[in-house]
């Protein structure tokens, strides 16, 4: 198979039957062999009635319906686990991204040899509220992963299969798909133009809340790609330095107590007399807890293989 288009979605009725159709005559006329996984996240509206209509009416539609609301990196990652096509292609089903991309986009991930390309929304039809601080995430990201990306959050992107069998995506993490791509070995990373239309059906689900949330995962993802094979090269690197550093406080109250009592006759304070000195102790102390806590870190990493899992409703065509 040439293609495998995923659309989350969540209370999208009215667009999914003109999505559809759209994709399917962009296939139809480029001749792709082509499957599409609508994975409705939990919609409240008739979305999934709607889903289970048109994979009737067109067998290479294909439908997954989680239990419940997990988020937009569930839908992505619950897909990714049963894309068949060589070329996988998300996007976003409210119509703000366009189907007429597909081609140019499976073109540079089998031509070009990219391992990901990213949609850029140079253009926006959004209000100033989400354009802002959109430009502000985006901004921060590149700093904290390197890559040189405009549109990190983009719904439209296009991947080589071996990669999104390679990642998994939980949280808000959809939105650093590239860097997580990255931090796994696919350094082939590329941009393209695409174009951003105006909503036409329902209400966004932006909320300023997102940006924080996302910035934590930012954070977390830092982190654990990093560090997760290893924790006792971070927690333990902590360790130590805390460690020495209070052992250093200590053995230099001692060393200044001696000093005093046998060089210069000057009794002086007793060390437990000193607040440094109950600083030390802490510090030592923090220094042990790091160090602790990259052991156990290592333990369960050897030991855990567990991955985040969702809980599917309903299915159809798969």
């Amino acid at each position: 198979m040439d293609i495998s288009v995923i659309v989350p979605l969540k209370d999208e009725e009215e667009s999914l039957p003109e999505l559809c159709a759209w994709i399917d005559k962009v296939m139809q006329t480029h001749g792709y062999a082509y499957e599409v996984l609508l994975i409705d996240d939990g919609s409240k509206d008739q979305s999934w009635e709607v889903i289970q209509r048109l994979a009737i009416e067109n067998p290479n539609l294909k439908g997954i319906s989680l239990n419940r609301n997990y988020g937009k990196s569930a839908a992505l990652n619950t897909g990714f686990q049963v894309a068949v096509g060589k070329v996988v292609i998300t996007m976003d089903a409210d119509l703000q991204d366009s189907p007429e991309e597909i081609p140019e986009l499976y073109r540079l991930i089998t031509e070009e040899k990219y391992d990901l390309i990213s949609g850029w929304k140079k253009e926006r039809h959004d209000p100033l509220m989400k354009t802002i601080p959109t430009k502000l995430f985006n901004y921060i990201t590149r700093l904290f992963s390197g890559i040189r990306l405009h549109d990190f959050n983009c719904g439209l992107k296009a991947y080589r299969l071996k990669v999104v069998k390679s990642i998994e995506v939980y949280g808000e993490m959809h939105r650093y798909i590239p860097v997580i791509a990255k931090w796994a070995g696919f350094t082939q990373i590329g941009e393209k133009v695409v174009k951003h239309q105006a909503r036409k059906y329902g209400k966004t689900k932006f909320g300023l809340e997102r940006f924080l949330y996302g910035f934590l995962d930012l954070l977390s993802i830092t982190f654990v790609t990093r560090f997760r094979k290893r924790p006792m090269h971070f927690f333990g690197s902590m360790g130590i330095l805390f460690f020495m550093l209070g052992f250093g406080l200590t053995a230099w109250l001692a060393y200044e107590k001696f000093h005093n009592v046998f060089y210069t006759n000057v009794k002086g304070r007793e060390i437990t007399d000193k607040p440094i000195f109950y600083l030390a102790l802490m510090v030592m102390t923090m220094g042990s807890q790091f160090f602790l806590a990259g052991f156990l870190g290592e333990m369960i990493t050897t030991n855990s293989h567990k991955t985040h899992e969702y809980v599917i409703a309903d299915r159809v065509n798969c």
